[in-house]
């Protein structure tokens, strides 16, 4: 058992006792009930939504004195008190969750699928796994400061490895994790097998009890995709089950009517609900954001979006590239617009802050790189060299007459004017035919005298 705990030993702390969602108060009065129906009756835009959901780093407290970062679960609950559905498109890798960030969603989700696609090339089979799914997951986390919700699959076993699972993923810096009942990951167009309801349930206590050894506030999302392997009846009641055994948000995957998304939903009504718009091939109704909430969903996952967009504008610039043509600039961000995404100039400007005397004498291979740049696009700028023709060097390798030419070499040292050394290099004989189309203030005649 030790060797499964990844989490300190502080006491054990209760977060979940009711049955109701803890994002809401747990007795909750009618006037409470009709506060949140007027709350809801003049639903206004989701970017204005977005807006007012995402969470800044550093809260405050009554006196206006800084806090301590509130953790990435902390972030999640507090987005998700929040009035209205909130939209969390489905990543795979850092620059994906960068650029939902940068659209201005307040969370993101990680897609299993999508990571098995462009870590692996491979379908989403069980064939990832939980290492890599850890690994691909903490370098999201650290990319982006908005929360992230992990997708655990299955648990990648039995209840212990949910446990395992969980734990790995809250040290990843998981907001939420999702949990399904599916006997492995099968998200293809074959029959879908899930365990029994027991077994269902105790991968949810597990992971509940894996958040409590942690000390830990990370989301569970409970899924289900019992609805397409046995019933919509049998769906419902997981959904019941998993809340009773401690879980703070619901799914049902594979609903195919509006009225079952209502059924869903009023399931524990104030227990959140998460929707899986499927956007190819799926059996759900793809619904807009203030029609979902109309029927009772908090949270919105679009799962094979990004990856779908991605693999197709690569496929349309490859068809270019082949046919002799570079991809149109209107198809792909410029090399400015790419360097704002990655955070060029944030780096260098930090990198200011930590400059030495002596680093002010070192050139970095950027800085190499941009003054060259800049010496070929603008000749004021470029730059008188000094080129030094060193005496060649004769190796004696008697026993090889054909090795005479390679035996010889002209040394070449360009030094700039501002004494910086460019270049220094030995060239055999054998390429001094093309020497002056490198440096042209030599000359053949001084090369053939010196050799």
């Amino acid at each position: 058992m030790a060797a499964l705990s990844f989490c300190s030993s502080s006491p054990p702390r209760i977060l979940h006792k009711q049955s109701k969602s803890s994002f809401f108060p747990s007795s909750a009065s009618s006037s409470f009930t009709q506060t949140v129906g007027e709350l809801f009756a003049n639903p206004f835009s989701v970017s204005r939504r977005f807006r007012g959901a995402v969470n800044s780093t550093v809260v405050s407290d009554e006196s206006g004195n800084a806090k301590l970062p509130s953790s990435p679960a902390k972030k999640l609950r507090n987005i998700m008190q929040s009035p209205g559905v909130l939209q969390g498109p489905c990543c795979f890798d850092a620059l994906s969750a960068k650029l939902i960030e940068r659209a201005g969603f307040p969370y993101c989700i990680t897609s299993g699928f999508s990571i098995s696609a462009s870590r692996l090339g491979l379908p989403d089979k069980g064939l990832i796994s939980y290492g890599e799914m850890v690994d691909q997951g903490q370098q999201i986390t650290q990319s982006v400061s908005i929360p992230v919700i992990g997708d655990g699959g299955n648990g990648y076993g039995n209840a212990m490895n949910v446990k395992r699972t969980v734990k790995g993923y809250i040290k990843a810096g998981f907001a939420g994790i999702i949990i399904n009942d599916e006997v492995c990951c099968e998200n293809t167009k074959s029959e879908r097998r899930v365990v029994s309801r027991e077994e269902a349930v105790m991968r949810v206590k597990a992971a509940v009890d894996a958040r409590r050894e942690c000390d830990s506030d990370i989301v569970i999302v409970a899924q289900t995709d019992s609805r397409e392997a046995i019933s919509l009846e049998e769906s419902l009641i997981r959904a019941r089950a998993f809340t009773d055994a401690g879980a703070d948000v619901l799914s049902v995957d594979s609903l195919v009517s509006r009225e079952e998304m209502k059924a869903f939903c009023n399931v524990y009504p104030l227990v959140p609900k998460l929707a899986n718009m499927l956007e190819s091939g799926g059996k759900i109704p793809i619904l807009n954001p203030l029609e979902l909430e109309e029927i009772g969903y908090k949270l919105v996952a679009y799962p094979i979006s990004l990856i779908g967009v991605s693999i197709q504008a690569m496929q349309d610039a490859l068809l270019a590239i082949k046919g002799g043509r570079i991809p149109p600039p209107g198809s792909m961000a410029s090399l400015e617009e790419i360097g704002e995404i990655l955070g060029f100039d944030t780096y260098e400007e930090e990198e200011k802050r930590y400059a030495t005397s002596s680093s002010d004498r070192e050139v970095s291979s950027s800085s190499v790189y941009r003054n060259q740049r800049v010496a070929k696009d603008d000749p004021e700028q470029r730059e008188d060299l000094i080129v030094e023709v060193i005496t060649p060097e004769v190796y004696n390798e008697p026993r090889n007459p054909f090795s005479r030419i390679w035996s010889r070499s002209l040394r070449i040292k360009i030094i700039g004017r501002d004494g910086f050394e460019k270049l220094d290099v030995r060239i055999p004989a054998g390429f001094l035919e093309g020497v002056t189309n490198i440096v042209p203030v030599i000359d053949r005649s001084s090369k053939n005298s010196q050799l």
